[in-house]
């Protein structure tokens, strides 16, 4: 953890690509906190902030609202202004052509940090930059987001998930994590931040099954049918891990390697102890559900469908993350209607 910071410190100017949940509540917080913060989205995210300014809703309730006039929204990428760091937080399909975009005015972004689900996001980046910028040295840096964000009303965004940032134990991050940290956010340092991707999408895989059953969250995992699925999902997932050399990072309160085992409980059971590893806000529900319900395309490829990629890789079979993966997007192009039967995912 960061400690407590110096409070001297300027306030850094932030830049965030790709403003929709995740975007909007981390830069919601720190500019409520003093950073100045530029927020690149799309026009009805203008149009809601310009009526009715951004406010944000910690998991404890906190609320906290930043006047339309104390952020600027662009639409485009060449109207960002210089920034001492800047946030992506495009959904992983997205990654390649927000990177593009930025390439040409790189010197300007400042430090990058990748907050977006997945594995390889970081390095997608970085690719892009060197290649448009050959004898420079890019800072790109993964980062995870372990709360899960919800938008109530138009231009309000609420954590409903415990959780905080998880940054690289570098000192080149340590600006970036103390502002976080002024903001109120927790921000959890790692020597190495390949295990938090993996343990962050192991969790991730849930997000498919919350948009299959239409449910809020809490309310899906007291199925043990959906319980079960995603079991399953996680189990196949440590085993490829395993393959590939490759161990969660302990992110949560429980072993990764006993989800499985405590997801399979009796409900009476699993919800005791789901209620000492995680809060969980009733409202909360996957981003893969808002991508259902606004017509977006799921990043299934990054998600399960990840776990499919890895395990042919290392020669290990994945058959539930396939079929789940192959079910969403059957949703996805109106072949399949939702909910989906549990049963049927195994």
């Amino acid at each position: 953890m960061v400690g407590e910071p110096d409070k001297s410190q300027k306030y850094m100017a932030i830049n965030v690509v790709g403003a929709g949940a995740i975007g909007c509540f981390v830069g919601g917080v720190l500019a409520a906190n003093g950073c100045r913060v530029t927020l690149l989205g799309r026009p009805w995210l203008a149009k809601d902030i310009a009526e009715n300014g951004l406010t944000v809703t910690t998991l404890d309730g906190q609320t906290q609202h930043v006047p339309a006039d104390d952020i600027t929204l662009v639409m485009d990428a060449a109207a960002l202004p210089p920034a001492d760091a800047t946030l992506i937080c495009t959904k992983s399909d997205d990654t390649a052509a927000a990177a593009e975009s930025l390439a040409q005015n790189m010197a300007q972004l400042g430090q990058v940090y990748s907050l977006q689900n997945g594995l390889d996001n970081a390095e997608v980046i970085e690719t892009i930059f060197r290649r448009a910028h050959p004898t420079t040295e890019p800072f790109v840096e993964p980062g995870m987001v372990a709360f899960n964000v919800v938008s109530p009303s138009p231009a309000h965004f609420a954590a409903t998930t415990e959780g905080g940032i998880h940054l690289h134990d570098h000192e080149a991050c340590d600006n970036f994590a103390r502002a976080l940290v002024r903001a109120g956010l927790a921000c959890e340092r790692h020597p190495a931040m390949a295990p938090v991707q993996f343990a962050k999408l192991i969790l991730n895989l849930n997000n498919a099954l919350n948009a299959l059953s239409g449910l809020p969250l809490k309310e899906q995992l007291a199925q043990r049918p959906w319980r079960l699925v995603l079991a399953a999902c996680m189990a196949e997932a440590l085993q490829v891990g395993e393959a590939y050399g490759l161990k969660p990072a302990r992110i949560i309160k429980a072993p990764f390697g006993l989800l499985p085992t405590i997801l399979r409980l009796p409900t009476f059971l699993f919800t005791r102890i789901a209620a000492q590893m995680m809060q969980v806000d009733p409202t909360a529900r996957s981003s893969m559900a808002d991508d259902f319900d606004r017509g977006r395309r799921p990043e299934i490829d990054h998600l399960n469908g990840k776990i499919v990629a890895l395990g042919q890789q290392v020669g290990r079979p994945t058959p539930v993350n396939a079929k789940v993966s192959k079910i969403v997007m059957a949703c996805f192009e109106g072949q399949q209607t939702r909910p989906v039967d549990p049963r049927s995912l195994l």
